[in-house]
């Protein structure tokens, strides 16, 4: 089908709102205190480059200042939202690029605010020599219209007869409209076949998707008539918006489905069909912040293919090979999924394996080794520290084979298996040359593991062909073993190969990767929350230290 004039941009995870306090600020002014102002500063993903988002007021003479403006954020999960807040000393003559204005300054990613304890952080100002230039506080609360999920039934009657020896297999497609004058598709239904007057199945959607927070912004719903070739024919379309839909909860609300061409061609054309809003609803419902902000930890394991089929890690052909110049796909992959989970992580702390070597001494095939060659303590310290042991490994152990997932996915498993109040959620990253040598104990393994709390990413690189990853993904067909279903999904693959950036620019097709392949973590944990009907913990008590209420003097 085409589906001319529409764009595949994602939709913000939700919409955050920064609040912002300062304590213990420089003093800048001579008879009174200093002036403060913040102004945040966003870093563009293409260009790396920072520039202005919004600013505070100007709150006078105060070096504890809370701002009562706030800034209010698109907020995506799988990305790294990189945050600069400036502060500066205003006054009616003063030109905030001067040096002589600047109180300090932080940087942070707006993860590290949601992920804090409470959705709060606290961050020393830095930026003037010599000086001590107090702390930034930062709340991160979720706004509310966000999490509203619209549930709506529609029918039609009377459309346009398209196929010629039956009636029409019509489906409808709705896009929510962008700024730029494109559209988004952001719902399809599913096809009723050989009928002009289908009635569509209830469904839900969630409200940000089809309109991004704007109550007025135009939906548009195109009806088509489904071929098997894929060539779907244009019915016609009719617009609304979501607070039109709203409008309509107690009365069924008629809309006329045109065909501009048809109606050029037709002087008696009236339309092509109706459609009827028969019900709309809309409930809220818990999201990725609320579990975030209750206190849940993303635990994040990696585990790392050493089979031989990587080839030598002293040759450049190596998928392996550590260059002095650039890092390993292996080390991009790991660096680029790592950096951004590690803000939900409070201990920082990571275990990371290796699979399909030989080690030292005795040479013994191991497909679950500490990196770290500590067996009672597999964690390392940050994303750094997992890289390092990774590096260590490499000049140690001898890579082999064959490649076997099962023992270090249930290895993860077990550990999941110990808490299940919500508490903590698990994340296991593999990185992998390619054929799997143990797929039926594999799909045994993520089939017993889609009960716990805990998501699988894999990241081929190298030239594979990976088919039994897709196999393992279980987007389109469920994966099974023996009979029995996973019951969610709970893997996502993606080749690293599609990451390679052509023209070089290896961190912004890193950030794709990443986004890529963080893209169904929320919705994952959230399904693994509503299935075991696990709400979100109230926030925890507020640190005396981080509030406002010291008194200001």
């Amino acid at each position: 089908m085409s589906l001319s004039g529409t764009s595949e941009r994602s939709v913000p995870a939700t919409k955050i709102e920064i609040t912002v306090s300062c304590r213990n600020l420089l003093d800048l002014d001579t008879f009174s205190k200093s002036d403060p102002m913040v102004v945040l500063y966003t870093q563009s993903r293409a260009s790396q480059e920072w520039r202005e988002f919004g600013r505070t007021e100007v709150i006078d003479n105060t070096l504890n200042p809370d701002f009562v403006r706030k800034f209010v954020l698109d907020y995506f999960f799988e990305e790294k939202q990189n945050l600069r807040f400036d502060v500066y000393n205003v006054d009616s003559k003063t030109n905030i690029s001067k040096p002589k204005d600047f109180l300090g300054q932080a940087f942070l990613a707006l993860g590290e605010v949601i992920g804090g304890q409470g959705s709060r952080v606290e961050r020393p100002l830095t930026g003037v020599p010599g000086k001590k230039c107090g702390t930034i506080l930062l709340t991160a609360e979720e706004l509310s219209n966000c999490r509203d999920i619209a549930t709506m039934q529609l029918c039609a009657n009377k459309l346009d007869k398209k196929d010629f020896f039956g009636k029409s297999d019509p489906f409808l497609v709705f896009y929510r409209s962008n700024e730029d004058g494109t559209f988004t598709i952001c719902h399809k239904t599913e096809v009723i076949k050989n009928t002009l007057n289908p009635v569509w199945q209830p469904f839900s959607i969630p409200v940000r998707a089809l309109c991004n927070g704007d109550y007025d912004r135009t939906v548009k719903i195109d009806v088509y008539d489904w071929d098997r070739d894929g060539s779907h024919d244009f019915i016609g379309e009719f617009t609304t918006s979501y607070r039109e839909l709203s409008k309509a909860q107690n009365q069924f609300t008629v809309y006329e489905v045109l065909n501009p061409r048809k109606k050029c061609k037709k002087k008696k054309y009236v339309n092509s069909g109706t459609v009827t809003l028969l019900s709309f609803s809309v409930d809220s419902e818990f999201t990725f912040v609320d579990y975030i902000k209750g206190g849940t930890q993303l635990n994040f394991t990696v585990a790392i293919d050493f089979t031989a089929s990587n080839g030598n890690p002293l040759q450049p052909t190596s998928l392996h090979y550590m260059s002095p110049y650039q890092l390993s796909a292996y080390a991009m992959a790991l660096k680029a999924v790592g950096e951004i989970i590690q803000d939900y992580d409070s201990d920082k702390l990571f275990p990371a394996y290796g699979f399909g070597a030989k080690l030292p001494p005795e040479g013994r095939i191991s497909h679950q080794f500490p990196l770290n060659n500590n067996d009672e303590d597999p964690n390392c310290a940050g994303i750094e520290g997992v890289l390092e042991s990774y590096f260590q490994s490499l000049r140690t152990v001898q890579l082999y084979g064959p490649t076997y997932f099962a023992p270090v996915i249930n290895q993860v498993a077990r550990a999941a298996a110990k808490i299940s109040d919500g508490s903590q959620y698990y994340v296991l990253l593999i990185i992998t040359d390619g054929v799997i040598s143990d797929m039926t104990q594999t799909k045994e393994a993520i089939v017993s593991a889609s009960s716990l709390p805990m998501s699988i990413i894999i990241v081929g690189v190298g030239p594979a062909m990976f088919e039994a990853m897709e196999e393992l993904d279980g987007d389109d067909v469920r994966v099974s073993s023996r009979g029995r279903y996973a019951e969610r999904d709970i893997v996502q693959f993606v080749p690293f190969r599609d990451y390679v950036d052509r023209s070089g620019n290896q961190v912004l097709s890193m950030a794709r990767l990443a986004k890529d392949v963080l893209a169904e973590i929320p919705e994952q944990l959230l399904s693994y929350m509503r299935t075991r009907d696990i709400q979100p913990r109230p926030p925890p008590p507020v640190n005396p230290s981080l509030t406002p209420a010291q008194k200001q003097p």
